[in-house]
């Protein structure tokens, strides 16, 4: 683990000091809407407090939005995620506080050991699934759940980060022609129907996780994000080497059509009987807390794309 950034001096010394009564201890990471640091409660519990950049802070729309957030942290909060402790969004520097958790992310597992073994994957699977059962039941839509927004916890995997998550009975909704996420972990509506997007989008990218962490790519591969959402829209997914007897569930999950996709309880009735060998993420401690969702120069920045029209081959999409 790499020693925290200091909050006093240096490049960072216009960090805030506290958030509310929390002193910052230093920084965990920093994504594109706030930075993440180390805290401490007074009872001396370790907390991750995402604190906004002050450009946004200024900004009426964000700061909209990270209420929004807040609210949707809180609904969630419980065994699938990082429960929040406190929260000011609407001081002059908004933050959110979530409990600690140590562990790496399933992105730095998969950067760092290679793909998970075909009993880890099934594991994850029944983990996030319950995860995404859980966060729906809440009435909340996460709409970025990606390798870098999972938590490889002692106790099973913790889904993080809800900062494009939408509540279903939120008034805020997505600008037509403007589309916000991960394109390799976004479903073909979002895409398509922005405006329109459910639970099945969150149970398509559950599976393009599930592929990531059998194989360390996604069901989508492409260096051009376009060429990923032309692949979504329109290609099959390449599930060579995801364990076979997970193949037909994965490729259920992806089904083009939100409708034909399972639900997360349908998913954890169909996944095979598990073997309790020990925790999802074996293999070292990381460095993000639970709000930390993207390290260092991995910055969560809305990717806003417009599909143009396609032939049917094109270099690169297959």
């Amino acid at each position: 683990m790499p020693p925290l950034r200091t909050t006093g001096t240096g490049p960072e010394a216009e960090d805030p000091g506290y958030a509310g009564r929390y002193r910052l201890e230093g920084r965990l990471g920093s994504g594109g809407m706030g930075v993440v640091h180390l805290a401490r409660s007074t009872s001396g519990m370790r907390l991750a407090v995402k604190v906004v950049h002050p450009e946004y802070a200024v900004d009426p729309e964000f700061r909209a939005r990270f209420r929004q957030e807040v609210a949707a942290a809180r609904r969630v909060s419980g065994a699938f995620t990082a429960p929040v402790v406190d929260a000011d969004p609407h001081g002059e520097r908004p933050w959110m506080a979530t409990l600690y958790i140590p562990g790496p992310t399933l992105s730095e597992r998969v950067k760092r050991n290679g793909p998970l073994t075909p009993d880890e994957v099934r594991r994850l699977a029944a983990g996030l699934a319950e995860a995404l059962r859980d966060i729906h039941r809440a009435g909340v839509v996460h709409r970025d759940l990606k390798p870098s927004n999972v938590l490889l916890a002692e106790d099973g995997p913790k889904v993080i980060d809800f900062g494009i998550s939408r509540p279903y009975d939120s008034e805020l909704r997505t600008e037509t022609g403007k589309l916000i996420g991960t394109p390799p972990f976004m479903a073909p509506e979002q895409f398509q129907r922005p405006r329109e997007v459910g639970p099945a989008a969150d149970v398509f990218a559950l599976a393009s996780l599930l592929v990531h962490a059998a194989t360390g790519r996604g069901p989508f591969e492409s260096d051009s994000p376009y060429i990923v959402a032309y692949q979504v829209v329109h290609n099959e997914p390449d599930l060579d080497g995801v364990p076979a007897d997970l193949v037909p569930l994965v490729r259920a999950c992806l089904a083009k059509e939100p409708e034909d996709r399972p639900t997360p309880d349908a998913i954890m009735a169909q996944l095979p009987r598990l073997p309790h060998t020990g925790p999802t993420g074996p293999g070292g401690t990381g460095r993000l807390g639970g709000l930390a969702g993207n390290g260092p120069g991995q910055d969560l920045v809305p990717t806003h794309v417009r599909i143009p029209p396609q032939p049917e081959e094109r270099p690169g999409a297959g």
